[in-house]
């Protein structure tokens, strides 16, 4: 194999030249123009790369999240792109869905009968999910003041997730079948009023604590953003309108500075409706889903079995589905490698249609705007910490708690 290399300067024009003449010379070859800038240059690379008749029939271009702050900028941003290339040429790439675990979901879902009976409002009490970050958000102040936890992980990662877990099955694996199904999830996702802003959200910034016996400094402490009002955490209560979820209160946070590196989804089950151990003192608890994205991508389910012996107790014992294990004496290749994979395969399933990203900011717009007339107060947390203890009031005010506090 052999890479050539082209310098390109998107500000200036001129620079393109060079690369039209190498593209010159492979006109019928697949090009993935990657573009991994703010976006707020999309649109002017985009029409560079049309004016200097860059595009082609086989051209695609990856854009990276977030696309925008909002529904409007979002808008503005993909029209301009659309402008270039068409809509089947353009992935919108979120990497958490190039994670093995998280294509499992799928499988385990859909492809397993015991599951698909229990997937519904009468058998799941609750869904959780939490994608936690130990890191703070050095070297990116000036990207991530402008955007926060919510428009950086809620608004896409978090939804993506939502939707894979809530989605109803998909008539097939093609691209446009399965995303039709996330868009009627996000579609049904209840709107919130200024009531609900209040009671079912959580915003907070961290401020100085300790990592690991290290001292870390706080938020406000980052150069140039003594004064923000942007949060490194949030956490919400997600109703879904529909007949499979109805009742079925979804629970996500993100932060950033929190005690551990932890991304996991939890299916919280129903408890049985009567249970015949109850009267000889047998502690009895509820079935749990726990599918966990990182640090180590596992799935684990979590049963109520009789401890082995005379004794009579019962316990909840961990069962590992161990979905990945014959892989690992191999290498797996990382999200970003399956998803560019795709890229080249001209295989869109695991990106996002752009009617997808609009109904995600729509649902997260209405929170954004409620934050920005402060009707919930900013909380803060130590660096180090869980999060806020708002977050965790936030479900026990539900007669539920989070699951690395049960």
């Amino acid at each position: 194999a052999q890479m050539e290399v082209v310098t390109v300067d998107f500000r200036d024009t001129s620079t393109y030249e060079g690369l039209k003449a190498l593209l010159d010379l492979h006109p019928d070859r697949d090009r993935v123009n990657y573009l991994s800038t703010s976006p707020d240059f999309f649109g002017t690379i985009c029409k560079d790369l049309f004016e200097w008749n860059l595009i082609t029939p086989q051209s695609r271009v990856v854009l990276e999240k977030p696309i925008g702050r909002d529904l409007q900028s979002s808008r503005a941003i993909n029209e301009e792109v659309l402008k270039y290339f068409q809509e089947s040429q353009i992935y919108r790439i979120d990497h958490y869905l190039g994670k093995d675990t998280v294509q499992n979901i799928m499988a385990l879902r859909f492809s397993n009968r015991f599951f698909m009976p229990l997937w519904d409002a009468n058998n799941i009490d609750h869904v959780q999910i939490t994608v936690a970050e130990s890191v703070g958000v050095e070297g990116r102040w000036g990207y991530y003041d402008d955007y926060g936890a919510m428009r950086d992980m809620i608004q896409n990662h978090l939804l993506q997730l939502l939707c894979l877990i809530a989605m109803e099955p998909p008539c097939s694996l093609d691209a446009d079948s399965v995303r039709d199904e996330k868009v009627k999830v996000l579609r049904s996702l209840r709107p919130m009023t200024p009531a609900d802003i209040e009671q079912k959200t959580v915003r907070a910034q961290y401020v100085q604590g300790s990592i690991n016996g290290q001292p870390v400094p706080g938020y406000k402490e980052g150069v140039g953003v003594e004064e923000s009002t942007t949060e490194t955490f949030a956490a919400l209560r997600v109703d879904i309108d529909n007949w499979r979820w109805n009742g079925v209160p979804f629970y996500i946070r993100s932060g950033k500075r929190m005690r551990q590196r932890n991304s996991e989804i939890v299916i919280q089950f129903k408890s049985i409706p009567h249970s015949i151990f109850a009267n000889k003192g047998r502690c009895i608890s509820s079935n749990k889903l726990v599918i966990t994205l990182q640090p180590k991508e596992s799935i684990k389910l979590k049963l109520m079995n009789k401890i082995p012996g005379l004794s009579e107790q019962m316990r909840l014992q961990q069962v590992d589905l161990e979905l990945n294990a014959p892989m690992e004496t191999s290498r797996k290749p990382e999200a970003y490698e399956r998803l560019l994979l795709d890229v080249i395969r001209a295989n869109p399933t695991l990106f996002m249609r752009l009617d997808e990203v609009e109904a995600a900011w729509k649902w997260a717009d209405l929170i954004l705007e409620g934050w920005a007339e402060n009707i919930v107060p900013m909380k803060s947390y130590s660096a180090g910490s869980d999060g806020p203890s708002a977050a965790i009031a936030l479900i026990e005010r539900d007669g539920r708690s989070w699951h690395d506090e049960s």
